[in-house]
């Protein structure tokens, strides 16, 4: 299931869609499908990082391989970070290392870099680090902002990435947001109103109410409009929490991702990684 639009598809909007140039950076659709990797197969990729390929053995094969070795092994740590922040639990290095990585300590820190970057672009959801001593990590929505973007189920995915992503529209928009301006964004990620999304839900109940009732956005119609049309505004909980800049700053990183970026996760990997987790 992709939940983000195409670059092609971005350049027919007037508002940026967060969905441009593609980078590879997280999972890749052959990595997020791939079986997982046994142990001995894992240590001997590890084996030919270190000492060279076999004389045996076609270098570019080996290079994919290990890629995709690394791209499972970041889509399996997202899973079980998501599933921390949703327990509310903190983690350490060395819970990450035999929950997912095992004893894979040299591709421990890139794995972790690139699955944190998704998870702050996609769910809003940042990887701190608050004790460098100890390694022990906490996981909090980005921004400053305090709504964690959970629902009361406890089940559901972190929705924060959205409301980061309708705010930068807002901001782009000269902080009055047309509706159809704002849907024609969200439809390059696939959202529509009316149409359960497995991440983010059904999202015009999010934007037009869960954060209107936030304090995060006003939805209000447009004066003297008839028929009547509406707008998206900041709300003040945005205006107390965060910053147009940060928000730009966060909007722009998600732009300079496409496709190929971010993680092409289906609904069931989801659901296995953070069962597993």
């Amino acid at each position: 299931v992709l939940f983000l639009g195409t670059g092609e598809e971005a350049a027919d909007s007037g508002t940026p869609s967060p969905t441009q140039s593609p980078q590879g950076v997280c999972p890749s659709p052959t990595a997020v499908a791939a079986p997982p990797w046994s142990q001995s197969e894992d240590n001997g990729l590890r084996s030919k990082g270190e000492e060279g390929p076999s004389s045996g053995q076609d270098p570019a094969d080996a290079e994919s391989r290990l890629q995709d070795a690394l791209h499972l092994m970041m889509a399996e740590l997202m899973g079980f970070l998501l599933h921390k922040y949703r327990t509310k639990q903190p983690t350490s290095k060395e819970e990450m290392l035999n929950a997912v990585l095992r004893d894979d300590q040299d591709h421990f820190p890139v794995v972790l870099s690139q699955a944190s970057e998704c998870l702050q672009l996609v769910f809003g959801v940042d990887v701190k680090e608050v004790d460098p001593r100890e390694h022990l990590y906490v996981l909090v929505p980005t921004l400053g902002l305090t709504y964690d973007g959970m629902q009361d189920d406890g089940q559901s995915m972190p929705n924060t990435g959205l409301l980061v992503i309708l705010l930068g529209v807002i901001v782009l928009e000269g902080d009055f947001a047309p509706e159809e301006a704002v849907w024609r964004a969200l439809s390059k990620m696939g959202l529509c109103a009316g149409r359960e999304h497995f991440i983010y839900g059904e999202p015009r109940e999010l934007i037009t109410n869960v954060w209107v009732q936030e304090g995060y956005v006003e939805y209000r119609q447009v004066a003297n409009s008839d028929p009547a049309r509406y707008e998206f505004l900041w709300g003040p909980r945005a205006y107390t929490e965060t910053s147009k800049l940060q928000v730009l700053e966060h909007f722009l990183r998600v732009n300079r991702r496409g496709p190929s970026s971010f993680p092409f996760l289906s609904e069931e990997r989801v659901s296995d990684e953070e069962e597993g987790a």
